[in-house]
C-alpha cells in the first residue's frame, strides 16, 4: 500500500514508519504542530524521514491546539508525573486531537493518491485516550468511507492498535529502528526527564521487551517506583 505516516517523532510512531517503509510503500511522513510543549518531537520525526529518504510535511493548527484547553501538553498546566495508570495522566488528553489528525491524514491521502494512512495507536493507550482505542479506529474509518465515497478508497492502518509499548520496542529491534533518534518526554526539555508518564511507559517498556534503551533520562530511575518495580 502507497502510505502516508502520521509521525510525531516518537518512538511508536517512528517504528511505524519503518514497518511501513519495509513492508509496504512509504508515501511520506505527516505530522502536526498543535501547540504541544514538546514540539521538539518533530525535529524527531525530520529525521526519520531524512534517513527514510521521504518527503515529511508538518502541518500547523497550533491555533487548534491552542483553543482545545485544559491539557498538560498545550496549556498552561503542570505535566504529571507517573505511571500511565493514575488518574492524573487525564490531564494529558488532548480533545479529539486524532480524529483532527487523521481527518487531515485522510484528506491529504486522497489528494496524492495515497491508498492508506497509518497511526501509531498502541494497546497501551486505551486505558486513558479514547481515541486510540479500536471502537475510535472502525469508526473513523466508517466516517471516511462515506466522506469519501466516489472520491477515493483510504484504508486506516493501525498494526500496533493491539499490541503493548514493549511489542512496539520489540519490532523496533527487529526492524532496526535507532530509538535514540526518537523523542517521548512530554516536557519538552533538552532531555527526557524520565519522571512523565510517557518517559516512564517508555522505559518499562524497553525492561520487559528485554532490549537496551539508549535514551538520556535526566531521572533514570524513578520509573521503578512508579511502576512497582524498585
Amino acid at each position: 500500500m502507497k502510505t502516508i505516516v502520521i509521525c510525531s517523532g516518537g518512538l511508536d510512531s517512528v517504528t511505524l514508519a519503518d514497518k511501513v517503509a519495509t513492508e509496504h510503500r512509504l508515501r511520506g511522513l505527516l505530522s502536526f504542530d498543535y501547540g504541544q510543549r514538546h514540539v521538539k518531537e518533530l525535529e524527531s520525526a525530520a529525521a526519520c524521514a531524512a534517513r527514510l529518504g521521504v518527503a515529511h510535511r508538518v502541518v500547523d493548527i497550533s491555533d487548534v491546539g491552542r483553543a482545545l484547553t485544559g491539557s498538560a501538553l498545550t496549556d498552561d498546566v503542570a505535566v504529571p508525573e507517573g505511571h500511565y495508570s493514575e488518574e492524573t495522566m487525564k490531564l494529558t488528553i488532548v480533545p479529539n486531537r486524532n480524529a483532527i489528525m487523521l481527518a487531515i491524514g485522510f484528506g491529504m491521502a486522497a489528494a496524492q493518491g495515497a491508498e492508506a494512512v497509518a497511526v501509531a495507536v498502541h494497546g497501551g493507550d486505551h486505558f486513558i485516550y479514547p481515541d486510540c482505542r479500536p471502537g475510535f479506529l472502525d469508526a473513523f474509518q466508517a466516517m471516511q468511507e462515506q466522506a469519501l465515497d466516489g472520491i477515493a478508497e483510504i484504508r486506516l492502518y493501525a498494526p500496533f492498535a493491539n499490541i503493548s509499548k514493549a511489542g512496539i520496542v520489540a519490532e523496533g529491534a527487529r526492524l532496526g529502528t535507532p530509538f535514540a533518534q526518537t523523542w517521548s518526554c512530554y516536557k519538552g526539555g533538552a532531555r527526557h526527564c524520565g519522571r512523565c508518564g510517557t518517559c516512564v511507559e517508555r522505559r518499562e517498556a524497553f525492561a520487559i521487551a528485554g532490549v537496551p534503551d539508549p535514551t538520556d533520562y535526566a531521572d533514570a530511575d524513578f520509573w521503578r517506583a512508579a511502576t512497582g518495580r524498585a
